[in-house]
Formats: structure tokens, C-alpha cells, sequence
């Protein structure tokens, strides 16, 4: 991993939705920040490159710091489809169900041009949680919004998948 400088990263973590409740202008927020940010790491990826793989299992968590990203699932009928390009100035971050549980990944993320990625594992996580309560009650309530949103997501869009299919199905 390469090295970092925590005044070059800090004004990116607090873009990142997971970390916005904390203000630096805060001595207490920077202090967490600063722990924060001595567990993270920061890894190169080439274009072409997968960082996370659709179906492995992960303990990290991603912040894309520069360069752009491509985002694919695969479909049930092994057919990849696209689902973004994205790139660092979109304050993206992906893997942040591995700071909770080692689930597999839900989509694959391939660079599309040279990226740097700030990385942090799950068991740094915990660790960092441990000695800051706060960090981790504030991230586990954004990861809990985060997730309820997706789960309503999901709900809307399969009542309209269904009711396309009905509609099919009835003739309309």
C-alpha cells in the first residue's frame, strides 16, 4: 500500500455519507477522524483491474479516492449488464456491508482507468468501534438508513415488476 497524508484524505472521508456526521472543526470528530484514518489503507488498481468481484467474499470497505469505476452484476443467465460508471469526484464508496458482516458481494467494481481506493478492513472497523463508541453508533446508523432506503427501493421496484407482469400476462 502506498503512503498517505491524513489533510489530503480528511477533506474526502467527510464526503463520504458513512462519515458526513463528522465535523474536523470538532477537536472530538477529529480525533475519531485521525483513528479513522490510521486504519485505512490505500491500494492502485489498473484499468481493467477488478477491485470487488460479484459473488466473493469481502472484509473492506472502498472510497474511491481517484480515477473511475464501472459497476456490473451478473444476471441470472450469466449475461453481465452495466449498472454505472462512476468516478472519485462522485464521493462513491462500495463494499460497506464488510464493515458489518462478511457477505458476499453483490456487484462487481472493474477500474476503468488507474484508481486509487482508500481501504478499510472489517476488523480494523471493529477495532476503531471499540475504543470510539460514537464512530461506530454513527456509521452502523447511516449503514441502517442506507439499507432501509435500499429495501424500499427494492419493494417499489418489484410491485412494478408485477404489475408489468400482470399486465402482460391479462393482455393490457
Amino acid at each position: 500500500m502506498e503512503k498517505k497524508n491524513f489533510e489530503d484524505i480528511l477533506p474526502k472521508l467527510v464526503k463520504i455519507p458513512l462519515f458526513s456526521d463528522f465535523d474536523p472543526a470538532k477537536a472530538e470528530d477529529k480525533a475519531i477522524l485521525e483513528q479513522l484514518y490510521e486504519g485505512i489503507g490505500i491500494k492502485t488498481f489498473k484499468p481493467g483491474q477488478v477491485i470487488i468481484k460479484e459473488g466473493d467474499v469481502g472484509d473492506e470497505f472502498y472510497i474511491l479516492y481517484s480515477g473511475s469505476v464501472h459497476i456490473s452484476r451478473d444476471t441470472p443467465a450469466g449475461d453481465s449488464i452495466a449498472l454505472a460508471d462512476l468516478n472519485a469526484s462522485m464521493n462513491i464508496f462500495f463494499g460497506e456491508t464488510a464493515l458489518i458482516s462478511n457477505d458476499t458481494r453483490s456487484a462487481t467494481v472493474t477500474a476503468n482507468e488507474e484508481c486509487r481506493v482508500l481501504v478499510l478492513t472489517s476488523r480494523k472497523f471493529h477495532e476503531l468501534c471499540r475504543k470510539q463508541s460514537l464512530l461506530g453508533y454513527r456509521v452502523m446508523h447511516k449503514l441502517a438508513q442506507r439499507m432501509i432506503n435500499t429495501i424500499s427501493q427494492t419493494n417499489k421496484d418489484k410491485a412494478l415488476l408485477y404489475q408489468a407482469l400482470f399486465n402482460e400476462i391479462a393482455g393490457n
